[in-house]
């Protein structure tokens, strides 16, 4: 996820640090984590153990704090953790499981979904409790800390957290918390009790030589910039650049280092120093595409436009990050209202001044005395009250303003006050306090800019800088040396050149030779490819005709067996013999039976195969036609989508025609309704089972071989031979034929056809 700042809010929280600026408070912790490959590696290859859950909830806690906002993530986050958990209540394995529970904690808050997390935070620290887990317990007021609460109830969680860590030993998470602890007290401008949590923090990570300790010095320049000690501020600034560089750190926390920096500089009056590293700080937040640092860094060179009185640029810059970095976070709105504020107050566009007046005091009060940045917000008020002349205000607002900075230690803050109170005692005529005011403002501004307090800013910058050029010395040592083996290389390579453009030449000559014999040879095939394209050509036509003949032979059969049923059907008009009249019309159903395949033969583009659901389906809608059998019998198929060729299907049809005409006209005697069913299944490979079935009055006890040997169940088992298959009739609640075939085509199944008919 995103990298989340020591106060754990989702986005940095922002407070005011000089007369246009808001404090961007931007530390956090670098965190490393395995290859999430290798921990997936690892997970899969362990026993369920508890090591395995570790591993576990690694894995989630990397999916956590993944950076980027993708709910992907939470999701992989969310059930990696759940698999820990359930393992963790298998295994009984108390610290897993209560590490479980904070986990699902710390996901529901990224999730957004505060009140459940709070819920799962203060059962963590219940089960840590329960289960006397030291290190849980921290890890849990730790967590408790970060969601709304008052200002003395997240220090309570904080101390609990590090007496906690302290008692388990663990010292970066002591002095983690630490540094966290303070950060709260800064953003309430409690310098007094940030600035020794702090030291005591770079204390401990000093002791076990923990290398990333750049968010400490950035607080503690942080903190110094708020008391107005400079030389301490842009000490820590430039401990901090340097401690960042040195391990690597391209986070946003370092665009945060560049920016505490910057603002040293701007209180310094160095601007050319503050421009080059908010730039800097700008290019990182960018390149993390993160709104709120680069809207953040974007006001503070807003505020350096209108100090070089570049007032309609600066206005120019605000509509810019509006359009491109728009946010909803109601202190970026307040910021922005500031620094708008402060434009119209300087243009002396008293109405736009005072819109915007009307919105900061709705919001920090009018004695800004709500929602922090108190100092900044008074010093605006109190130019604003002294532009417009509303001198009650003013002396009521500058000695709220001068109180407040003399608690926090910020002599400039001090000196820019009296200044302008000197300008409104000459005003109204009070020059004996006008005088006071203005050697006030005389000896803090010197205490801020000249002495020995110059000399230990120059003499850090001069340090600073000649370690920069110690480290370009060493840096253009190492790319001489690169350098060197470079034309090295380069010699090499220019011999290597020489030989391959000879070995290239000679490949060329022999590609050339072979190019010749493999044109003459690609001549003749050519010729070849047309005479066999010629050929097949000459052959799709004849497949054609072949295919056009086979369809009119199959038609003309279809024809002249219609001719024949026609016949039949009018020969039987003289007869009035039952059993002459009942072979005709037996003999017309076969023949209709052989019929529909060859139509469907020349109806389709497979002129080899028959579709039996499809011929099953038209055979048993033309015996329903023939027998009226409607209200009588009911037709149930259950066919696969199977393809036989004419030999095999034509014996088929008949078979089905024979049995069908059989159960028609003896299994339901007197108006006896029933069923008939119809399947053609796959049993395995190329074998398929036919059956038959009726649930009529089956055959006769006294059936015997005479009447076996019928033309009937000749036909039938004649029929089956042909096909090679096996007959086989079962006389149970009706009758029931099976018949089982090998296929003779390769065809695959489809698909199944089943319906009632």
């Amino acid at each position: 996820m995103n990298y989340t700042p020591l106060n754990a809010a989702k986005t940095p929280v922002y407070r005011l640090t000089i007369a246009f600026l808001f404090w961007a408070n931007l530390n956090g912790n670098a965190q490393t984590i395995d290859d999430p490959r290798q921990l997936q590696l690892k997970i899969a290859t362990a026993k369920n153990d508890a090591k395995k859950v570790d591993l576990l909830l690694d894995l989630s806690s990397y999916f956590l704090n993944k950076p980027g906002e993708f709910k992907t993530d939470l999701r992989s986050a969310d059930s990696v953790n759940a698999e820990a958990g359930l393992l963790s209540d298998r295994l009984g394995y108390k610290t897993g499981k209560g590490k479980s529970i904070l986990l699902e904690a710390q996901i529901l808050r990224e999730k957004g979904a505060m009140q459940k997390a709070l819920l799962k935070a203060n059962a963590a620290l219940a089960y840590a409790k329960s289960n006397n887990l030291i290190e849980l317990q921290a890890q849990s007021y730790a967590e408790l800390s970060i969601y709304d609460a008052k200002l003395e109830e997240k220090v309570r969680y904080k101390e609990m957290a590090i007496a906690f860590f302290k008692k388990a030993g663990l010292i970066e998470k002591q002095a983690t918390t630490l540094k966290e602890l303070a950060e709260l007290y800064t953003i309430n401008e409690n310098n007094a009790k940030a600035e020794p949590l702090l030291k005591e923090a770079l204390t401990l990570y000093r002791s076990i030589k923990y290398p990333s300790a750049q968010g400490v010095y950035n607080l503690l320049s942080e903190v110094n910039t708020q008391k107005a000690n400079y030389p301490e501020a842009l000490k820590y600034g430039l401990l901090a650049e340097k401690t960042a560089l040195a391990v690597n750190d391209n986070s946003l926390q370092l665009s945060s280092i560049y920016n505490h920096i910057g603002l040293v500089y701007y209180y310094l009056r160095q601007n050319d120093d503050a421009e080059e590293y908010w730039y800097k700080a700008l290019e990182i937040a960018k390149f993390h595409k993160d709104t709120e640092y680069v809207r953040t860094i974007g006001e503070n060179l807003c505020s350096m436009l209108i100090r070089q009185k570049k007032e309609q640029k600066a206005l120019q810059l605000i509509k810019e990050m509006q359009r491109n970095f728009p946010t909803a976070n109601i202190q970026r709105l307040m910021k922005e209202n500031y620094l708008l504020f402060n434009i119209y107050r300087i243009l002396k566009n008293d109405p736009m001044a005072g819109f915007y007046y009307k919105k900061l005091t709705a919001y920090y009060g009018e004695n800004a005395d709500k929602n922090g940045n108190s100092i900044a917000i008074l010093r605006s008020f109190a130019s604003y009250h002294y532009q417009i002349k509303k001198y009650d205000d003013f002396y009521r607002t500058i000695k709220l303003l001068d109180s407040l900075a003399a608690g926090s230690g910020n002599n400039l803050i001090r000196s820019e006050s009296y200044l302008i109170w000197f300008k409104a005692d000459s005003s109204r005529g009070k020059y004996i306090d006008a005088i006071k005011h203005y050697q006030l403002y005389k000896s803090l501004s010197d205490s801020v800019f000249k002495g020995e307090k110059s000399k230990q800013i120059n003499s850090l910058q001069i340090e600073f800088e000649s370690e920069k050029k110690d480290r370009n010395i060493n840096l253009l040592k190492q790319q001489s040396k690169l350098q060197e083996i470079k034309i090295h290389n380069d010699t090499i390579i220019r011999y290597v050149f020489i030989a391959s453009v000879v070995i290239l030449i000679l490949f060329i000559v022999l590609l050339y030779n072979r190019f010749r014999l493999k044109k003459k040879t690609n001549e003749q095939l050519e010729i070849k490819t047309q005479q066999i394209n010629e050929q097949n050509e000459l052959n799709k036509k004849m497949l054609i005709e072949k295919e056009w003949l086979l369809k009119e032979i199959h038609h003309r059969v279809k024809n002249n067996l219609q001719i024949v049923i026609s016949l039949l059907n009018t020969q039987s008009a003289y007869l009035e013999n039952e059993d002459a009249l009942m072979a005709i019309q037996n003999s017309q159903h076969r023949m209709h039976a052989m019929s529909l395949i060859h139509q469907k033969l020349y109806q389709s583009d497979n002129l080899a195969n028959i579709d039996m659901s499809w011929y099953i389906y038209e055979l048993i809608g033309y015996m329903r036609e023939s027998f009226d059998t409607d209200l009588k019998i009911n037709f149930v198929l259950d066919t696969e989508k199977v393809y036989l060729d004419v030999a095999q299907a034509v014996p088929l049809g008949l078979i089905i025609n024979e049995a069908i005409n059989n159960a028609i006209k003896y299994a339901f005697p007197t108006d006896r309704k029933g069923t008939i069913c119809i399947d053609l299944k796959n049993t395995g490979d190329a074998n398929y089972l036919l059956r038959i079935a009726d649930d009529g009055v089956g055959l006769p006890e006294d059936f015997d071989e005479t009447e076996r040997n019928s033309l009937g169940m000749n036909l039938m088992t004649g029929l089956t031979n042909q096909i090679d298959g096996t007959f086989e009739l079962k006389n149970d609640n009706g009758l029931e034929i099976k018949i089982t075939f090998t296929r003779n085509s390769e065809f695959e199944e489809t698909s199944e056809n089943s319906e009632i008919i």
